[in-house]
């Protein structure tokens, strides 16, 4: 569907059976995190694009805890009538149940799936002084010396993507864990930490002045954001695949017409050319579900995904940092 019928169809509320009365007040959108943070902007940019769709009110509801557990908690108890619903990212939604050991609602059966809206790659840099350009060079340097990579916390993406690192290639690093991606970065810089793995937009302002060297996106395509720097899959490392995606879910038992109607809304804000430059001004790209049956689909995959990576890494009784 393109976005001119899907803007049509919100416009009308009845060339798909939609009801009309909805929204007939605010949605909140609850993130997981202090605003600022991936979650929260993301929520915001996407949020006010959809109000205007919607011609209501979009507001965005910050509930730390848990790395997003809180909330997560919070909108499975909302009542589901597509009012209340959580934006969370991977580290929320397919990551937390992993390490969490099962504690929370479950994001597959607790919540109706509405779909992703954004992505930004995983990073992997390290400070100028490492030898090393490529990830076969970093990962030949790790086995004759001890190579430290920082991440943003025990649980969280960075975390379990450095884990993949080391099973896919079958070495170590070791792991220094901080507490949020600033603090990891600044050490990098100061040459405390060798590497580190992080979300694009926390590490490129490093990379843009030479303060940290890219040594790939954990990605199989380039960022229009840090255009020169290769990806894992380009290097031979297909396996080592790391994305921080940004979806959608709404309390189980939201009516399908109300969750359908929140999936095109979403698609056609995120696809909007003044929301697409805004997200790319900080590293971020759309990335929206082919359908709501889709992006179920892919949340059970990207949950057994990393629980296989965390069962490896032995972090599965572990709680998210």
């Amino acid at each position: 569907m393109t976005i001119g019928l899907m803007l049509l169809g919100i416009g009308s509320g009845s060339a798909s059976g939609q009801p009309a009365a909805f929204p007939a007040r605010p949605i909140t959108i609850v993130v997981g995190f202090t605003p600022g943070g991936g979650n929260d902007v993301v929520a915001r940019v996407v949020g006010a694009k959809v109000g205007e769709l919607l011609r209501t009110s979009v507001l965005v509801l910050n509930r730390p805890g848990a790395n997003g557990a809180v909330a997560l908690d919070s909108v499975a108890k909302a009542p589901p009538d597509g009012y209340t619903i959580i934006l969370g990212s991977s580290s929320v939604l397919a990551i937390n149940p992993v390490v969490g050991a099962g504690s929370g609602p479950d994001p597959i059966s607790g919540f109706v799936g509405i779909g992703t809206v954004a992505m930004t790659p995983q990073v992997l840099a390290v400070h100028p002084s490492v030898p090393a350009h490529t990830i076969r060079e970093l990962v030949d340097l790790s086995r004759q010396k001890e190579v430290s990579i920082a991440s943003a916390g025990i649980g969280g993406l960075p975390h379990l993507a450095i884990e993949l690192f080391q099973s896919s290639e079958k070495t170590r690093f070791v792991h220094v864990p901080y507490r949020g991606g600033a603090p990891a970065a600044t050490d990098v810089v100061a040459g405390h930490v060798n590497g580190i793995v992080m979300d694009l937009p926390v590490v490129q302002p490093f990379v843009a002045d030479g303060r940290m060297r890219a040594i790939a996106l954990l990605n199989d395509r380039r960022s229009p954001a840090m255009p020169n720097a290769a990806t894992s899959a380009e290097q031979g490392a297909g396996g080592l695949i790391a994305v921080n995606w940004y979806g959608l879910l709404a309390p189980a038992g939201t009516p399908a017409p109300v969750a359908d109607r929140l999936f095109e809304a979403f698609n056609a804000a995120v696809h909007d050319t003044s929301v697409k430059a805004k997200l790319a001004a900080i590293g971020i790209e759309p990335m929206t579900s082919a359908s709501r049956t889709d992006f179920t689909a892919f949340l059970k995959q990207e949950i057994a995904r990393w629980a296989d990576v965390a069962k490896t890494a032995d972090l599965t009784s572990k709680s998210g940092g």
